[in-house]
């Protein structure tokens, strides 16, 4: 009896070992098997799923809740420029109330297309059109892997979702801390999470307006990264932030004060109002759209009259909540559907549009990747120019996964993939290569094929396309197990960006004087 567990142990362990070796040789071909880096563009025409009529009474609903409730916004700077705009300002409530002709005046003066230069130009990214762009999971709390499971994030997890981050084409920016890296005091974080953004990759990057220390603390790590004068800097835009809304009808203090110190500096603001049906937002699906449109309106009439032709997004995150539980819902028809609404009324109002992929899911399983399926679909049917969270998103935003990244990573190159343009003439249609394997032939061999295979399909980095016995034979890993793999060996061959070693001096003593200096503050 123990010499058949032993064999059958001995045998299992040889199965698993060459499965290893094999998967640990596959990833390695990673970074030369990926889609190249590039800016995508969509080639399918947006979704639209409402009809001009309908486009225009979200607006003027929209209009008529700026025109006669108003917004709340909880910034003295803020309330003064309005004012001087001939708005009706409540200082006691801190209620604005805007005239439509007024908020049409200043979001006409917005770019319809944004173009934003990293320390690399050529990372270079253009948001706005029919380009898009995704970035990775951003700001949850706890990250998750299969060996340790769901813990607190630290910085180390910070570090490796970048470098997975900078090591896959298909991540167009950073976003937000990937993971919140908990181990660092909050006065501080943001002078270590942002030098490592700048090290660790050279792709464009975001930062939070969380106050006036944390958003020019970040302005002035970005321009020393890039070797830029103040004025270089200030002449196009180089970063981004991404503010929200506290719905309904409210903005706060240190989101607005880093967003109009952005806006005066010319870098991109998104404005992305946070609007669950049912929750902060009306239940239905109209309601919710007509308060996330005034919301984000009024914002951005805002950013307009600090800075004429301040590149601003406009940012849709409107889904529902699960009115059983009260607990956000994503990836839901709701979702998608909202998506792609809101891409026409940032097409309406000639702006740019973010959307996300998120999901609800609490672990890495069926429902994430259909909830993400769905997320993406609505993002990008409705023509949403930056897509957030796109990889490694879990729990509603609560948790940042490692195997999901890899997954997520898998979809969005497939979707780069389909939307590159479709070539139909002599050659692709290939009439000669019919008729030169015929009837009783096969078309693996012959010269059409063998000239082109390499290019002529999108071969999926995760996915294992072989028989059922030859896959069990091999250990009959599961996509989230072969994700594992994957991640880990992608941080192994982690090659940084280079960084001039005089760049990287002065961005070091800009962080250690400001650290000395206190940092940021930790309350408003």
């Amino acid at each position: 009896h123990g010499g058949c567990m032993n064999e059958r142990t001995a045998t299992r362990s040889r199965q698993s070992k060459r499965k290893r070796n094999a998967d640990q040789a596959s990833s390695r071909l990673l970074l030369d098997n990926q889609l190249d880096w590039c800016q995508p563009r969509y080639a399918d025409a947006p979704v639209t799923p409402i009809d001009e009529d309908a486009v225009q009474a979200i607006h003027a609903a929209s209009m008529t809740i700026l025109e006669n409730l108003g917004v709340l916004f909880l910034n003295d700077a803020a309330l003064s420029i309005f004012e001087s705009q001939g708005c009706q300002v409540e200082w006691d409530s801190k209620r604005v109330r805007m005239d439509r002709a007024w908020v049409m005046e200043q979001v006409a003066k917005a770019p319809s297309h944004i173009t934003v230069t990293p320390r690399n130009p050529d990372r270079t990214l253009i948001f706005g059109g029919r380009y898009f762009n995704f970035g990775q999971v951003a700001s949850p709390p706890n990250v998750m892997d299969l060996d340790q499971g769901r813990r607190i994030g630290v910085r180390a997890d910070f570090q490796n979702f970048l470098k997975l981050a900078q090591s896959y084409n298909c991540i167009h920016f950073s976003c937000g801390y990937p993971v919140e890296p908990m181990d660092l005091h909050p006065s501080i974080r943001h002078l270590d999470g942002l030098f490592d953004k700048l090290t660790l990759t050279d792709k464009v990057v975001h930062a939070y307006a969380l106050g006036t220390e944390r958003i020019e603390d970040a302005m002035e790590m970005v321009r020393i990264a890039a070797g830029l004068t103040h004025e270089a800097f200030d002449a196009q835009p180089r970063m981004f932030t991404n503010i929200n809304s506290t719905s309904p009808l409210k903005h706060d203090w240190p989101m607005l004060d880093g967003a109009m110190r952005m806006a005066a500096r010319n870098q991109m603001v998104v404005v992305s109002p946070f609007t669950l049906a049912g929750a902060m937002a009306p239940v239905t699906l109209a309601g919710a759209l007509a308060l996330q449109n005034a919301e984000g309106l009024a914002a951005i009439a805002l950013l307009q009259a600090v800075r004429a032709g301040a590149p601003v997004m406009y940012g849709a995150f409107t889904s529902n909540v699960d009115m059983k539980t009260g607990a956000p819902a994503f990836g839901t028809p709701e979702f998608v559907r909202a998506m792609q609404i809101s891409g026409q009324l940032a097409r309406f109002y000639g702006l740019p549009l973010r959307a996300s992929n998120a999901n609800a899911a609490n672990a890495l399983d069926a429902q994430a990747v259909w909830e993400s399926a769905f997320s993406l679909q609505g993002s990008c049917s409705g023509g949403a120019n930056l897509i957030y969270h796109a990889a490694g998103w879990m729990e509603g935003g609560l948790s940042a996964s490692f195997e999901k990244f890899v997954i997520d990573c898998e979809m969005l190159q497939q979707i780069i993939y389909t939307q590159r343009p479709i070539q139909v003439d002599a050659s692709t249609l290939a009439v000669d290569a019919i008729a030169e394997v015929g009837p009783h032939g096969h078309f693996f061999g012959c010269d059409h094929t063998q000239q082109r295979y390499r290019d002529a399909f999108y071969t999926p980095l995760l996915s294992d396309w072989r028989n059922y016995e030859t896959w069990l034979d091999d250990g009959g890993l599961w996509a989230h197990q072969r994700a594992t793999t994957q991640y880990k060996t992608v941080l192994e061959e982690y090659v940084e960006p280079p960084m001039d070693p005089a760049i990287r001096e002065e961005l070091v003593d800009f962080v250690d004087r400001r650290k000395a200096e206190g940092g940021a503050a930790t309350d408003f």
